[in-house]
């Protein structure tokens, strides 16, 4: 599909539903909706079509959407939407043909996110870039080479789930941490950071520096050009920032810290972006 094609991307998070018609890299109309991530697998595939169809017009040629799960990205299944417990198997790419007569790709959120950020965003300009999500959970999406890596099952990128101290990652290195080790919201503890409270900023350093080890594995794994952090807890970053980089300074090849960019993503529409841009040729 040429890249001044009209297409629509949409993002499918565990609480709500965004798609925008998009046309060269712009956005033409958005819309977004809860989705009831409790019902039925019916109910919420069609308040996927809706919000579709409240952007679609006969110019439409393709569609790119974005789940948070794991996606067969050939077959276009969706399996085990942990947020959506009803989604176990959903074929959505032949859904979503079949509503609306045009081609439908796919791919999960982290990657969506690492293809807009390297399209339209941070990533532009780099061979080898992560896009690295911290939320609720912590996922990457990985360009290697310029072209977006999604492992032989879509699998690609899952250093949330990479068994660190007596868990995993993810359950330090995510938003989870402040529920999981001081049972407090990560929320509540960025509101109190913001007026200087030092309890606050020490959960924050302690964050950042399993955030650190987190991105080690990264670092040892790829060796990327720059990472570009999205999700709720990236919007804290000025908080944890210092003790990240303290954290850091002892990975084992210091050459690859001193060249390393880590930079917060600043646009909310990528990750919609980067689901349109599935439509789109192979980045190289």
């Amino acid at each position: 599909m040429k890249l001044d094609a009209t297409i629509i991307g949409v993002d499918l998070g565990g609480t709500k539903v965004q798609a925008a018609r998009i046309r060269g890299g712009k956005i033409q109309e958005s819309q977004k909706q809860l989705i009831s991530s409790a019902g039925t697998a019916e109910q919420v595939v069609q308040e996927v079509k809706t919000v579709i169809s409240a952007v679609m017009t006969d110019a439409v040629g393709g569609i790119g959407i974005g789940v948070p799960s794991v996606v067969d990205v050939e077959k276009g299944i969706v399996y085990d939407v942990q947020n959506i417990p009803s989604w176990k198997e959903v074929h959505l790419k032949s859904i979503l043909e079949k509503a609306f007569g045009v081609p439908v790709f796919m791919n999960n959120d982290a990657n969506c996110f690492a293809l807009g950020e390297y399209r339209f965003g941070k990533g532009q300009g780099t061979q080898n870039f992560v896009g690295l999500i911290i939320g609720t959970g912590m996922a990457a999406g990985i360009v290697v080479n310029e072209q977006l890596y999604n492992g032989r099952h879509g699998g690609a990128g899952e250093f949330g789930m990479i068994p660190y101290l007596d868990q995993y990652v993810e359950y330090y290195a995510s938003g989870q941490f402040f529920e999981n080790i001081h049972q407090v919201s990560g929320l509540t503890v960025a509101k109190e950071a913001a007026k200087g409270e030092a309890t606050a900023l020490a959960y924050f350093a302690e964050y950042g520096r399993h955030l650190a080890n987190g991105i080690k594995s990264i670092l040892y794994t790829l060796d990327p050009d720059k990472i570009v952090l999205g999700g709720s807890v990236s919007q804290s970053y000025a908080y944890f920032k210092e003790a990240l980089w303290e954290e850091l300074s002892t990975f084992a090849y210091q050459p690859i810290i001193d060249d390393l960019q880590i930079e917060v993503s600043e646009d909310l529409m990528i990750p919609v972006l980067g689901a349109a841009s599935l439509c789109y040729p192979p980045l190289a």
